[in-house]
C-alpha cells in the first residue's frame, strides 16, 4: 500500500513561530502521522518575525517566481525551507517581500489589525496550492488550520478540482478559536476569486470578518474539526452547523490514531 500523504497547512508551527496554540497542534500531529508511516509536507507563511539565518531558511529557487493573483494584483512567491529540529520534517514557507516582511504577524505595535490581512491569507492559500502542484508531490490529505487557510477546501472544490494533482485529494480543516474584531474591506470577495469561483461559493465571505472565513472553511471541507473544546458560542455555532463535523477522541494515547483512521477514511 502506498503512504499516505498529508499536506498540513497553518499560520504558524512550533519551533519557527508561535503566537496561538496552532503552533502546537501542527507541530504534534504531522510528526505523529509520519511516526505512523504517513509522509508529510508542511507549509506556513514566512512572517518575519521568523529569524531566517537562526532557523536556517534557505530559497527554493525552481519553487519560486510564481506570480499570484489577489484581486487586481499579481504578487510574485518566494518559496523557502527549513527543517524541523530532532525531526525529519520539512516546513516550507511562503514569502512575499509586501506582505511577510513586517515584524509582527497580524497586528501592528500598537495592536492595530492589518487592513491587508485578508490580501495575506488569499495570496497564502492560492501560494500553497501552487507550490504543491510545482513541487508535484500530489497530497491525499490536505489539513487546513484557522482562518488563515480556510480559502483552500473551496479552491480545491472549484480552480483546482481536474487539476491532476488535486483530483483525488480531501480536505480537513480544524476550527481554532482564535477570532478577531476586525472587519475587512467590501472587496474581499472579490479579491478572493478564482477561475471557477462563482460569487454564490463565497456567499459567506459577504460578512468579512473572522466568522466569514470559518465559515467557508467549514463549507467546503471533507471533514471539519475543533482544536478546542472550549470555543466562543459563535464558533461552536458554526462548528455544529457544519454539515461534515466530525467529533474525535483526543485523549493522548489515542490523538493520532484518531486523525490517522480519519484520513483514512476520508481517502479509501
Amino acid at each position: 500500500m502506498e503512504k499516505l500523504r498529508i499536506l498540513y497547512v497553518a499560520s504558524e508551527i512550533n519551533p519557527f513561530l508561535q503566537t496561538t496554540d496552532v503552533a502546537d497542534y501542527v507541530r504534534k500531529l504531522p510528526q505523529a502521522m509520519q511516526e505512523k508511516g504517513a509522509e508529510i509536507r508542511i507549509l506556513v507563511p514566512r512572517f518575519g518575525l521568523i529569524n531566517e539565518r537562526k532557523n536556517r531558511l534557505h530559497e527554493v529557487v525552481r519553487l519560486s517566481g510564481i506570480n499570484i493573483t489577489v484581486g487586481d494584483e499579481e504578487k510574485p512567491l518566494i518559496i523557502k525551507v527549513a527543517s524541523i529540529p530532532n525531526a525529519k520534517l520539512q516546513v516550507y514557507f511562503i514569502d512575499n517581500d509586501d506582505y511577510f516582511h513586517r515584524k509582527s504577524v497580524f497586528f501592528d505595535k500598537e495592536n492595530n489589525f492589518f487592513d491587508d490581512n485578508d490580501e495575506r491569507a488569499i495570496f497564502f492559500c492560492k501560494g500553497v496550492l501552487e507550490t504543491v502542484k510545482k513541487l508535484g508531490w500530489a497530497p491525499d490529505v490536505v489539513h487546513c488550520n484557522d482562518w488563515m487557510t480556510a480559502l483552500i477546501p473551496l479552491y480545491l472544490k472549484t480552480t483546482y478540482r481536474n487539476d491532476p494533482m488535486f483530483k483525488d485529494t480531501k480536505s480537513v480543516f480544524t476550527v481554532h478559536n482564535n477570532a478577531f474584531d476586525y472587519k475587512f474591506d467590501a472587496d474581499l470577495q472579490s479579491k478572493a476569486k478564482a477561475m471557477d469561483v462563482s460569487d454564490e461559493a463565497l456567499a459567506h465571505l459577504h460578512s468579512a470578518d473572522f466568522e466569514g472565513f470559518v465559515k467557508i472553511g467549514c463549507a467546503y471541507a471533507d471533514a471539519v474539526l475543533k482544536a478546542e473544546e472550549h470555543c466562543s458560542a459563535s464558533l461552536n455555532e458554526i462548528f455544529n452547523n457544519a454539515p461534515k463535523r466530525v467529533q474525535l477522541d483526543e485523549q493522548d494515547e489515542n490523538f493520532s490514531e484518531s486523525y490517522y483512521n480519519l484520513y483514512n477514511d476520508l481517502v479509501s
